[in-house]
């Protein structure tokens, strides 16, 4: 659910919701952002999906809802390794290895809690963020696998350039001047303390629309997005990676708690 689906709420809107600014080095499409209800419809079986979709814009377009924007995406080489879900991005390298092993951890980094401030029927639900990231393939390719292994601060199966295990967490702080892992590397400035990891939870998906149109639909939870989504990204600006990415559109959206009853608390 979208900010401006809760303009006149007051009280009962999710305290941090708001329209996604655009952060440095954004060219945000709008006609690829924002939006009052974001559907995902996700499946192993294709045919399936696209079933789904097309029933879910019947819906919306008996309800008198317009489709803003839509993009199909997909996960290489998705497996689950340790409890987490991980796949491979169009830059070639794993992702989902910072996000947690458990269920707890999952929901203590990704849900609303009490006393947060949040409206009540908010609590057990989650901030999401998506960004859809365009990737400068053909100019990354280019680099030699060590250099691109140093931009992203992590070997391309995710072993930590250090020669730290790959679940385990590496100790930037003995490598002060980046010898190792370079100060501006992606994961170093997303998560500077690993042993203290942001408060969020990832599931990305590549795409590819043709015409050398590549690259992911970042999508991440978390309870605070101050905390979360919004701390990294501040603290991303400037990094190694940025000349090969671009996010063109996304929004920020609020997920219900599971069952019914946040419906009749919205009235």
């Amino acid at each position: 659910m979208g900010a401006s689906l809760f303009e006149g709420a007051g009280a009962r809107a999710p305290r941090q919701l708001k329209v996604m600014p655009s952060f440095a080095g954004d060219l945000l499409d709008p006609a690829q952002s924002h939006g009052d209800l974001l559907v995902r419809v996700a499946g192993e079986d294709a045919s399936a999906v696209r079933k789904a979709v097309e029933s879910v814009k019947g819906v919306a377009k008996q309800s008198g809802w317009a489709v803003r924007w839509a993009i199909d995406g997909f996960r290489a080489d998705n497996r689950v390794e340790g409890g987490r879900g991980l796949a491979r991005n169009p830059f070639h390298f794993t992702e989902g290895f910072g996000n947690p092993e458990s269920e707890r951890e999952v929901a203590d980094r990704a849900l609303v809690r009490d006393g947060q401030g949040e409206p009540g029927w908010a609590v057990g639900g989650s901030y999401q963020v998506v960004r859809v990231i365009r990737f400068a393939t053909a100019l990354w390719d280019k680099d030699s696998v060590h250099e691109q292994e140093r931009i992203i601060g992590r070997r391309r199966d995710g072993k930590w350039l250090d020669g730290t295990p790959v679940r385990e967490e590496p100790n930037f702080a003995a490598d002060p001047k980046g010898r190792l892992t370079p100060l501006d590397s992606h994961v170093r400035l997303a998560a500077p303390d690993r042993r203290d990891p942001p408060p969020l939870v990832r599931r990305s998906y590549s795409y590819d629309r043709g015409d050398g149109d590549t690259g992911i639909v970042f999508s991440c939870f978390q309870r605070d997005l101050a905390k979360g989504f919004e701390a990294v990204q501040r603290r991303l600006e400037g990094e190694a990676l940025a000349k090969y990415v671009l996010t063109t559109g996304g929004g920020y959206f609020f997920v219900p708690p599971p069952g019914d009853a946040w419906i009749d608390a919205l009235g």
